[in-house]
């Protein structure tokens, strides 16, 4: 696909990772461009949306809804950011957008960041924060009718090391995942890693190992099931949908787990999309492949939302 307002997503991200390479400013300085990564036109910006602060013990959230939103129907959103940065308040116009496309109220959280709080920290947070959305929704303490899990990068990581730490526990799993250029073998050892390392505009391959040591801290196995959720046992997760561009050296890293996810029995469904970047969804409503993107997932957690009420009532039956 070529187009003004791809060309324009693109030579902002370009702008945005030679930043990176900078080597003063610390993690603040990086903290900041991941701040500043979807504001690529105006309209991205903007949102429309009513917005629940939460507090948890160690962490806050909130939630956001859509016109449209069914209070029971509920979605945790975790954000990217290499597991050291991001920040709920700047990603609230991408969670709106999901909230609105999927007519779900969306819990997002400003899980702890390393590399002050390094694995399994944020993990724990995520995992903290699905337990309470189970029994809480933004206006009153009841249970969901349905739960999805979605994320996006570092937050597609979490999303799905999430699901393995439910299943692990025995807590009740979601419905359905999603997960958007999700990073799922920390190990960096994918095709796409090389293959890919001049295609992607967002991302530098080269610095993959520095974001693994400010996560892991050289403590953890790279292919530790909830570092790494590829290499885990993915036998009894619940449906998934990963979403992720062609030019991604995390191609690979997504096409590797629904292929391994396929092969476990798991209901796994894949979409690449031609020459979009890194968490392209997160350019809506100015970039039309982000919006048909969104679509995409309204459609997912519609259809499995629908199913699990058939499925209750077919139980109560």
């Amino acid at each position: 696909m070529s187009s003004d307002e791809l060309n324009a997503v693109n030579k902002h991200l370009r702008k945005i990772a030679r930043r990176a390479l900078n080597p003063l400013g610390g993690v603040e300085s990086k903290r900041a461009l991941v701040d500043e990564y979807a504001a690529a036109h105006p309209s991205i910006l903007e949102v429309n949306a009513e917005v629940t602060p939460v507090l948890f013990d160690k962490f806050q959230g909130e939630w956001v809804s859509a016109d449209t939103s069914d209070p029971d129907r509920r979605i945790l959103y975790i954000h990217g950011g290499s597991w050291m940065a991001g920040r709920v308040e700047k990603y609230r116009p991408h969670i709106a957008r999901i909230a609105a496309a999927t007519s779900s109220v969306v819990l997002a959280i400003d899980y702890r960041l390393a590399p002050e709080n390094p694995f399994p920290r944020g993990l724990e947070d995520c995992v903290t924060a699905y337990k309470w959305m189970c029994r809480n929704g933004p206006k009153n303490k009841n249970a969901a009718s349905s739960l999805f899990i979605m994320g996006d990068s570092a937050g597609g990581n979490l999303s799905l090391a999430t699901l393995l730490v439910l299943k692990d526990r025995q807590i009740n799993m979601p419905d359905a995942a999603v997960a958007l250029s999700p990073a799922t073998d920390m190990s960096w050892s994918s095709p796409s890693i090389k293959k890919n390392a001049k295609s992607d505009v967002a991302l530098n391959a080269k610095l993959m190992p520095m974001v693994s040591y400010g996560y892991l801290q050289k403590k953890v196995d790279p292919k530790t099931p909830y570092a790494s959720p590829l290499f885990g046992d993915l036998e009894g997760l619940p449906p998934v949908l990963l979403q992720v561009g062609d030019t991604e050296i995390l191609l690979d890293d997504a096409v590797g787990f629904v292929e391994k996810a396929k092969a476990a029995g798991v209901d796994a469904t894949l979409e690449v999309y031609p020459d979009m970047p890194h968490v392209f969804q997160a350019f809506a409503p100015y970039l039309p492949d982000a919006n048909q993107a969104l679509q995409r997932i309204g459609e997912f957690i519609k259809r499995q939302s629908i199913g699990n009420i058939e499925q209750i009532s077919n139980s109560e039956d």
